[in-house]
């Protein structure tokens, strides 16, 4: 009669054990899982905050640094002309110095010099003075040294205003070369 008992606790509580045993090892697989999850997001939240917080501490790679004084070069890539002329001013030298030194320490970068004029004069007039200006900012890149195989010009003449108006403010901003990476 003790070994029946025994027999029908055991038949009973192998099966309890088996899935009391079974049920554990998903609850500690969730729970590992979520610990995992869990310590998986604070990593990304710290290396955000550390991208974020440490970004000025963080030394930038060569390729982060060029691509940076690309942009700036962008924000400054106008030349303005007095009216019917194409020599550079010397407010100007700076700015066209800075490209050049970029176009040096990057010899594999090209930059198109683009010619523009105001509205007066006529087409062909006005053709030849864009590209008079855009040749006048290739030479000065030149004599700082900038291989003529990284530059080209093209004249828009008056086609391309900045500011459609007919006004000496709106001419003198039509008045210009830009250089285009």
């Amino acid at each position: 009669m003790q070994i029946n008992k025994l027999v029908k606790a055991l038949v009973f509580a192998l099966p309890v054990l088996a899935l009391a045993a079974c049920s554990s090892t998903e609850d500690t697989t969730a729970d590992s899982e979520a610990e995992r999850r869990a310590t998986q997001e604070r990593t990304q939240q710290e290396e955000q905050r550390g991208v974020e917080t440490g970004s000025a501490d963080r030394q930038m790679t060569p390729e982060e640094e060029r691509r940076e004084r690309m942009d700036e070069l962008r924000q400054e890539n106008t030349i303005h002309f007095e009216f019917d002329d194409s020599n550079i001013s010397s407010e100007y030298a700076e700015v066209l110095d800075a490209h050049a030194e970029y176009l040096l320490n990057n010899p594999n970068v090209n930059v198109v010099v683009e010619g523009h004029t105001d509205e007066r004069g006529t087409p062909e007039y006005n053709i030849a003075l864009g590209e008079r200006r855009a040749n006048a900012v290739v030479n000065h890149l030149q004599n700082q040294g900038v291989l003529s195989s990284q530059l080209s010009t093209v004249s828009y003449g008056e086609e391309k205003p900045v500011v459609r108006r007919s006004n000496e403010e709106a001419w003198a901003q039509n008045r210009r070369a830009v250089l285009v990476y």
